[in-house]
């Protein structure tokens, strides 16, 4: 992923409510266009990154449930 991408996602979302970030979240699952994959790509890193072990176990968990067909 380009650099420039997580740096102007970073700019762009720094000090954000959760309801800002949430509705940026839904706009992006809505359109449902590709292009703007890689900036929710940026959201899930920044999460990953400050998760704990367990909270990284429960993501994990949560997205092989969301992937598991059911």
């Amino acid at each position: 992923m380009n650099f420039q991408i997580r740096d102007a996602i970073t700019a762009n979302m720094t000090n954000n409510s959760a309801e800002d970030i949430r509705n940026v979240v839904d706009d992006a699952i809505q359109r449902g266009e590709e292009h703007l994959l890689p900036g929710l790509g940026v959201f899930f890193e920044k999460l990953w990154n400050s998760a704990d072990e367990q909270e990284r176990t429960k993501i994990t968990g949560e997205l092989a449930q969301a992937f598991s067909g059911r």
